[in-house]
């Protein structure tokens, strides 16, 4: 289980990526990259996804002088030391161990400018690794419960499974084998 929410996991990108950021901001950067539609994330889950970031001590509110509009000055936000470091451990642990399609690897990738790229070249080999265990698994028990002779939707049930693992690590060997080529054009060779 992760101890951040993706909200929570993409409110510490946002404000990492713009070093603050006020709920307003936020919000505008949530429909600008549809976050809304393909991560779940709604203006009521910003600003309670703050509170509880802030309450944490991951993140510290910091009234601005920035006034547009009527409204009261914004609220910004920045990362703590402590928030900093959750993010990284977030963005590693969500592109090494999260199964399948899943929004939170969609996240874990969205955040890689916040890490190193031989970190995220770690944390993906061991995706690697973690999919390759899965897809064993699943043969295993494909194989115990009698493999091709199983009826055409069992085996479904089976082969739909292989099919997203070994499609999920064409992904990622590509996106490995285009980190080390930036890395290498970089002078950063590992």
């Amino acid at each position: 289980m992760h101890t951040l929410s993706n909200v929570e996991f993409m409110l510490l990108q946002m404000i990492a990526e713009h070093r603050q950021a006020s709920g307003y901001d936020i919000m505008k950067l949530v429909e600008q990259r549809g976050y809304k539609e393909w991560a779940n994330i709604g203006t009521t889950s910003i600003y309670a996804g703050l509170k509880k970031l802030s309450d944490k001590g991951w993140i510290s509110p910091e009234t601005s002088d920035e006034k547009s509009g009527k409204g009261p000055t914004p609220t910004r936000f920045a990362l703590t030391e402590v928030g900093i470091r959750k993010l990284r451990n977030e963005i590693l642990d969500s592109l090494s161990s999260t199964r399948e399609r899943d929004n939170r690897f969609d996240l874990g990738l969205a955040a890689l400018p916040h890490i190193g790229k031989e970190e995220a070249v770690i944390a993906l080999r061991k995706r690697l690794d973690f999919l390759e265990q899965a897809s064993i698994k699943i043969r295993q028990k494909y194989e115990s419960q009698g493999g091709a002779s199983l009826p055409l939707n069992v085996r479904a049930l089976f082969l739909h499974p292989f099919s997203l693992i070994e499609s999920e690590q064409v992904f990622v060997s590509r996106l490995i084998h285009e980190l080390l080529e930036e890395a290498s054009r970089h002078g950063q060779i590992y």
